[in-house]
């Protein structure tokens, strides 16, 4: 694994399948660019999860996340992107993903999107 951005996601076996835990991943280092004006537009990204058979490798996840940083979104994009490429990826039990995104224009915003 390299690390330029990516696409792919890494899924490794869960090591207690059989328990139910929560997973936190968190970085403030979530980039895209605004899809109309092609400023860039920088963001917090918490994703929790209950694991069900696998976890995501957490190399991966900073290779997959580092993706967005010269793609043009929208932050409700981005959040429902980030949750659905998971979601495929680990089929967990249940995932949560929130996106923070610092001001712009006057205005912060904060992006919910969930599954199971």
């Amino acid at each position: 694994m390299g690390s330029t951005p990516s696409k792919e996601l890494v899924a490794i076996p869960n090591p207690h399948p059989g328990r139910d835990y929560e997973i936190l991943c968190e970085t403030p280092e979530l980039t895209c660019l605004c899809p109309v004006t092609g400023q860039p537009d920088f963001g917090i990204v918490e994703i929790t999860y209950v694991p069900e058979a696998s976890i995501v490798e957490l190399k991966s996840l900073k290779l997959y996340l580092w993706g967005f940083r010269d793609e043009g979104h929208h932050h409700e994009d981005v959040t429902n992107v980030i949750l659905n490429d998971l979601v495929a990826a680990l089929a967990p039990r249940s995932m949560t993903v929130i996106t923070r995104w610092n001001v712009r224009g006057g205005i912060t915003t904060t992006v919910t999107a969930s599954h199971g």
